[in-house]
């Protein structure tokens, strides 16, 4: 397991309201490393892309369909995505040269999601993580 999956496992699944995590590169669009058993697909990544691409009013409106599933976003701004849907929801933090995705389900706190996800997206701005580690 690499460095950069610990991060990802310690900051985030740690809190145990976390229940997947990836780390995408946004100029390149691709997967930088992800917790285990969390899987993004390419369209995956280019929805969550797109979703900042857009104006933020846009995507609030239209939703985002993230991992099979259809969200309906409760924040979009240049610098955060919130998305839920039921009892699951979707967390995206974008920094300068990533995208930081957290997932929380049924029985975890949104809250604390979204807390440890916008730290670990304040720590990691414009560090090249995926190159060092």
């Amino acid at each position: 397991m690499s460095h950069l999956q610990n991060l990802l496992l310690d900051t985030l699944l740690g809190t145990k309201h976390v229940d997947g995590a990836a780390l995408i590169k946004l100029q390149e669009h691709s997967l930088c490393v992800a917790s285990p058993g969390f899987s993004v697909m390419p369209s995956d990544v280019q929805t969550l892309v797109n979703g900042f691409a857009k104006n933020p009013l846009k995507t609030r409106r239209e939703g985002l369909y993230f991992k099979e599933k259809d969200y309906k976003c409760v924040r979009a701004d240049d610098y955060s995505l919130y998305a839920k849907s039921e009892n699951t929801g979707v967390v995206v933090v974008k920094t300068h040269l990533y995208l930081l995705v957290a997932t929380y389900t049924e029985g975890m706190y949104p809250s604390v999601c979204v807390e440890a996800t916008e730290k670990l997206g304040k720590f990691v701005p414009n560090a090249c993580l995926c190159s060092l580690w």
